[in-house]
């Protein structure tokens, strides 16, 4: 039987999606495969929290994952039958259950939704808590702390833990959320399981100006796709002159005015594009877009904001507006709530106490949700030399609110700031640094010359060289002042790794620095050495790349067992190229006489159980090999790319190994996921060195 855990909202608008979505988050990394269920959806099916949350961790189809919409509750409970109720919903949750690991179940809110027939509904927590006794869930119950001081907050998560309790339930944990700063801190007396406060955070609750436009059914005449996701922290009525409006305008806010003001929208774009203030959008009332001339003159300002066109006047768009609750709807949202869940719960503790045994599968979700744990858990200083390009901006903010790594964004800081402000992000933790102004360029073309003399580097062309952002972040790394550094998604490979090689230069004892690809396969993680740096290594090199994959595997929780590939397996065919591997594989065994280690072998001896125990009978390595190395980089590139390919595998890499610290490139078609697990994985790198 799968492990559930049943989150219960303490009354409305708690924030259930947040706390769920973190639990999930944290089973993701132990078990195969999570689902999530509602007991009762409101309306539409898709339910909207259920649609986000698939989107993110594949299982169940939302369509299937909830048990009666409150329309049919309503109809079953006005004629009495309240077992029935309880029935279907058990039927459908046993039927979701049956292909999980582990569930995450969404208590009902029956107050969030208000319409016929609710009052003759169960109390909702009696409900809930029943509900759970049947699912045999334990419970983590979530309190409001919205306006509530410090002592009566502590009285309403008591009270939540005994009343379920004294209903028959297993409390493991209570969370309260949305907590005032003033509450936050210490313990409620008396409480015998694990207590963790969320703060409030307005970029959580606050709607996004697509979910406004959704609301108020208007029209976007400008705008992206990405500027509707931008957070409403504030609502402002263009009613008065320019310099009053400028006055009241705040970052986040959504102005809202007649479409005949073109003053003031041009007033308040040209205040949002020379970074005065950050705007949500505009929103245009009485149905009356503006005039051409003013939206030419917005559109030069390249703003990047949304403007949307109102049927209603100023007074009931502001009032239906204020009526908006937000939804866990954007990427953006959803790295915010993980964020601040992650930084106040304590997720391996919560995870021992829902008792979930970690999977002896790995799968890609479950390996890449772990290498943003460990690098949270282990914060490191990356230095990110792209610091313009849109993708990295965003890698950027996910990295910031997930709390995976400190940053150092290279480039003309009001350049940086300016292109963020277009897109909609917030990159305020990060530092931003301009190689040609940096108070640093003066020590770094002296150390540069000095490694470079003898070929000829001299200070004055130093003094150039370290403005170029590569040069300038892997100098940055050299020198201490960042953990490691991850470029190439505008800028090619040998733009990326040479730097690297002329000034971190390889771990001593190595010949070679090389790279490994992870192939995340549906049950499985793998890792491809050498795929993409040395194009035909000797049997010296060949051993230094089997060692540093080993090495590498390990540093990621994968037991390293080496396969050194070869069109021969064992004594069975002859040749230079099966002479090389075998004299690899001597000299791996000869220095790590500890590592599992077989070579030559054949690719399919090395994975398949089966054709191992013909082939090589007795192998500590054949059939269960997680480390490929390649004899040359024609076979491993073109490995991976046919088993990515063929076998529908996520490829994560190139990783470089065996530099003294850790730099790593992106590909140019690199997107803003691929930007963010090679940052987690540097950082991974950069503490186990």
């Amino acid at each position: 039987m799968a492990r559930s855990v049943y989150v219960a909202g303490l009354g409305p608008s708690v924030g259930k999606g947040t706390v769920a979505l973190g639990i999930v988050e944290a089973l993701s990394r132990q078990v195969a495969s999570v689902a999530v269920f509602r007991p009762m959806i409101s309306g539409g099916n898709p339910d909207p929290l259920l649609s986000v949350l698939h989107e993110r961790y594949p299982g169940p189809n939302p369509a299937d994952a909830y048990g009666v919409t409150l329309a049919e509750a309503s109809a079953l409970v006005a004629d009495g039958r309240w077992e029935e109720l309880i029935g279907r919903i058990v039927e459908r949750y046993r039927e979701v259950e049956r292909h999980a690991s582990a569930v995450v179940i969404i208590g009902s809110d029956f107050t969030d939704n208000p319409g016929e027939g609710q009052d003759e509904l169960p109390r909702e927590f009696a409900f809930n808590a029943r509900l759970a006794n049947e699912f045999g869930s334990v419970v983590v119950p979530v309190v409001s702390g919205e306006g509530r001081s410090r002592d009566s907050l502590a009285a309403a998560v008591r009270s939540a833990y005994h009343s379920l309790v004294d209903l028959g339930t297993t409390v493991v944990a209570v969370i309260a959320n949305r907590v005032p700063a003033a509450a936050l801190g210490g313990e409620p007396e008396g409480l015998p399981v694990p207590f963790w406060a969320l703060p409030e955070v307005p970029a959580i609750a606050a709607p996004t100006v697509g979910e406004v436009a959704a609301a108020l059914d208007a029209d976007v005449i400008a705008g992206s796709a990405g500027s509707l996701e931008r957070d409403v922290l504030d609502y402002v009525v263009g009613a008065g002159q320019v310099p009053t409006v400028l006055g009241a305008l705040t970052d986040g806010a959504l102005l809202i005015t007649a479409g005949d003001r073109a003053d003031l929208l041009v007033a308040a774009s040209a205040a949002h594009a020379a970074g005065n203030v950050t705007l949500a959008g505009l929103v245009l009332t009485l149905g009356e877009p503006a005039d051409e001339r003013a939206l030419r003159v917005i559109e030069r300002l390249n703003t990047g904001l949304a403007m949307l066109v109102t049927k209603t006047d100023s007074y009931h768009t502001i009032a239906a507006a204020d009526r908006i609750t937000a939804q866990l709807s954007t990427p953006r949202k959803i790295d915010a709530a993980l964020g601040i869940f992650e930084e106040n719960v304590d997720t391996a503790e919560l995870s021992r106490l829902l008792d979930v045994a970690r999977s002896s599968r790995v799968t890609p979700l479950m390996f890449e949700n772990d290498l943003i744990e460990k690098a949270r858990t282990d914060r490191r200083h990356l230095v990110l030399p792209e610091g313009t390009e849109e993708r990295i901006l965003r890698a950027s903010e996910t990295l910031l609110r997930r709390g995976v790594a400190d940053l150092t964004l290279l480039g003309d800081p009001e350049e940086i700031n300016r292109r963020a402000r277009e897109i909609g992000v917030d990159i305020a933790g990060a530092r931003l640094v301009d190689p040609a102004t940096s108070e640093w360029r003066q020590d770094f073309a002296t150390r540069y010359a000095e490694i470079r003399k003898h070929r000829g580097v001299t200070l004055d062309l130093a003094y150039d060289v370290v403005t170029d952002v590569n040069y300038f972040g892997t100098l940055m790394v050299a020198g201490g002042l960042a953990d490691g550094m991850v470029s190439g998604a505008t800028h090619t490979t040998a733009a990326t790794i040479r730097p690297a090689f002329e000034i971190i230069k390889t771990v001593p004892g190595l010949t070679v620095a090389s790279s490994v690809f992870f192939m995340l396969l549906a049950d499985r993680v793998l890792v491809y050495g050498d795929c993409a740096v040395n194009p035909d290594p000797d049997a010296e090199q060949l051993a230094d790349i089997a060692l540093s994959s080993a090495q590498t595997a390990a540093a990621f929780g994968i037991e390293p067992r080496v396969a050194l590939l070869s069109y021969s397996t064992g004594s069975s065919g002859a040749g230079a190229d099966v002479d090389k591997v075998a004299a690899a594989t001597a000299l791996v065994r000869q220095r790590r006489p500890d590592l599992p280690v077989e070579g030559p072998i054949q690719y399919d001896a090395a994975i398949d159980p089966a054709v191992a125990a013909a082939k090589l009978p007795g192998s500590a390595v054949a059939g269960k090999a997680t480390v490929f190395v390649f004899p040359d980089l024609n076979t491993g590139n073109n490995t991976y790319k046919a088993v990515q390919r063929s076998a529908n595998a996520v490829a994560v890499g190139p990783v470089m190994q065996g530099l003294r610290r850790p730099v790593n490139d992106l590909s140019r078609g690199a997107t803003v996921k691929d930007i963010v697990n090679t940052v987690a994985i540097t950082a991974i790198q950069a503490g186990a060195k």
